[in-house]
């Protein structure tokens, strides 16, 4: 170094970077402080973690919505079509079976209660109208007989009252606690005793030859005429009310289980059609199977119940309505033979007004009745003709028809002796003896004629109503069995279509 140079000296940082020389006359700038590098340290236990947003958990399915998904993607395969089509084959010919089933019990349980339960308890009614007026009628006869009753007339009076208190027993026992039924049986029940004990007194005065006697018949008539016997003619129409009923729920087709068989035979022949165009088999022997029973239990369902229907509506049109014709035309020769007896009782006591003129009551009443039994084409007996179907019905009718006539005439020339004061020609024209030609006797041969025309109807009914009943006999059960051997015969069917590809 000579003189007059001045040494500058070069101070290096400790990291090598040099230090820019400063301007020239001013001192080096001193270099910045570096620090040293401080390593990153791990959280420790207290630090908390970093702050997340929750995420709302996603919706769960239905499992509806997750069955729909299984089918629709079962269905864009081979296999799962066919699994489908066999579980709707089978359902719908289960269903088949069980509605068919449903329904026909229900028919055939009402049928059987028209044959066992709503007809008989129809004609117990009917007899109890018959056994009260015939009754009625007995009384009278016996009490124009004087004290001496006959021993006949007498025996069909307690029969015909031991008749009535059995079939309101009966009546009693079948009639549900709250019916209408149960109410009139029970007010019938109160009124017999009531009215036998006038009948009784009426005796008494009657054989001591007191005049009393006469009124006492008359109370009893009037008690029976305006109390019991239209509580019996009420009963009477209940019981065949519920005879209407029963037909009702026997005799009406069962669509909704036709509907539901044409429907599965329908997808039977859908299913062996696409069998056959996508494997150009014939038959399907599972399949031929369920078609084979099903149609079966259609064929029965429907011929079944067209036979039954068929014997159920004959057992009505031929039986019931006869029955009906015939009790009303029995009861009026009944109610009018006693008003005829009463007449001669009264011996004009009562009377009635007819067109301004006063005229015998019970007189009056009798060919009221009369003129509804009819001896022609109009009246009772006319009708009953008309609905009788074969000659063992129409014969007794036609018996019937002329000893009304009979009746009519000689009823006309017993009160001919009546107004002329014969009262005792008048009383042998009516319960005289077989010579005097009463009236008696046409009455007895019009009642017999009667009682035999109900008892064939009585036959026709029962014979029409069992082969109607019949007709539906173990349908509801084979409807059952061959609708699950139908079902089993589908899935079998489809069940070897789907072995075909394992």
């Amino acid at each position: 170094m000579t003189e007059g140079e001045v040494e500058v000296e070069v101070t290096h940082p400790p990291n090598g970077s040099a230090v820019p020389p400063g301007p020239p006359g001013l001192p080096p700038t001193a270099p910045a402080p570096v620090l040293p590098a401080v390593p990153p340290q791990a959280p420790g236990p207290s630090a908390a973690p970093p702050r997340q947003d929750p995420q709302p958990a996603a919706p769960r399915r239905t499992a509806w919505a997750e069955g729909t998904d299984r089918l629709r993607a079962a269905a864009t395969t081979e296999p799962g079509r066919l699994r489908i089509i066999g579980a709707v084959l089978a359902l719908l010919v289960v269903a088949f079976g069980a509605v068919t089933t449903w329904q026909m019990t229900d028919r055939s349980a009402a049928a059987d209660d028209v044959l066992h339960r709503s007809q008989p308890l129809s004609a117990d009614a009917a007899a109890i109208y018959r056994s009260l007026a015939d009754a009625n009628t007995a009384a009278s006869s016996g009490f124009l007989a004087g004290g001496q009753e006959p021993a006949a007339v007498r025996s069909r009076y307690e029969n015909d009252i031991a008749r009535a208190s059995e079939k309101l027993a009966t009546a009693a026992s079948n009639a549900g606690a709250d019916s209408s039924s149960a109410a009139t049986v029970g007010k019938l029940n109160k009124l017999l005793p009531q009215y036998t004990g006038l009948i009784e007194r009426a005796r008494a005065n009657n054989r001591q030859g007191l005049p009393l006697g006469g009124a006492y018949l008359r109370y009893a008539n009037d008690k029976m005429q305006t109390q019991m016997l239209p509580a019996a003619e009420k009963l009477y129409k209940a019981e065949n009310q519920r005879l209407d009923s029963d037909y009702g729920n026997a005799k009406p087709y069962p669509w909704f289980a036709i509907a539901i068989g044409l429907l599965a035979l329908a997808a039977l022949a859908w299913a062996q059609r696409r069998n056959y165009r996508r494997t150009n088999r014939v038959f399907n022997h599972g399949l031929l199977a369920a078609t084979a029973a099903t149609t079966v239990v259609m064929l029965w369902l429907v011929v079944g119940h067209t036979f039954a229907r068929s014997g159920l509506s004959d057992s009505y049109d031929n039986g019931v309505r006869s029955l009906n014709v015939l009790n009303d035309a029995r009861i009026s020769s009944l109610k009018a033979r006693g008003n005829e007896n009463l007449t001669l009782v009264s011996r004009g006591a009562e009377t009635t007004e007819v067109n301004g003129e006063a005229q015998d009551k019970f007189d009056v009443s009798y060919r009221s009745l009369m003129n509804r039994l009819g001896d022609g084409d109009k009246g009772l007996l006319g009708k009953a003709a008309a609905l009788a179907d074969d000659q063992d019905g129409k014969n007794p009718i036609a018996a019937a028809v002329k000893n009304v006539g009979v009746w009519k005439a000689r009823h006309k020339e017993a009160r001919a002796s009546d107004d002329s004061g014969e009262y005792q020609d008048a009383l042998d024209k009516v319960i005289g003896s077989k010579a005097d030609a009463p009236t008696g006797e046409c009455f007895d041969n019009v009642d017999a004629a009667l009682e035999q025309a109900l008892a064939h109807e009585q036959g026709e009914f029962k014979q029409a109503a069992e082969d109607g009943r019949g007709a539906m006999s173990g349908l509801p059960v084979g409807a059952a069995v061959l609708a699950v051997l139908g079902a089993a015969g589908a899935v079998l069917g489809i069940g070897r279509r789907l072995s075909e590809y394992r």
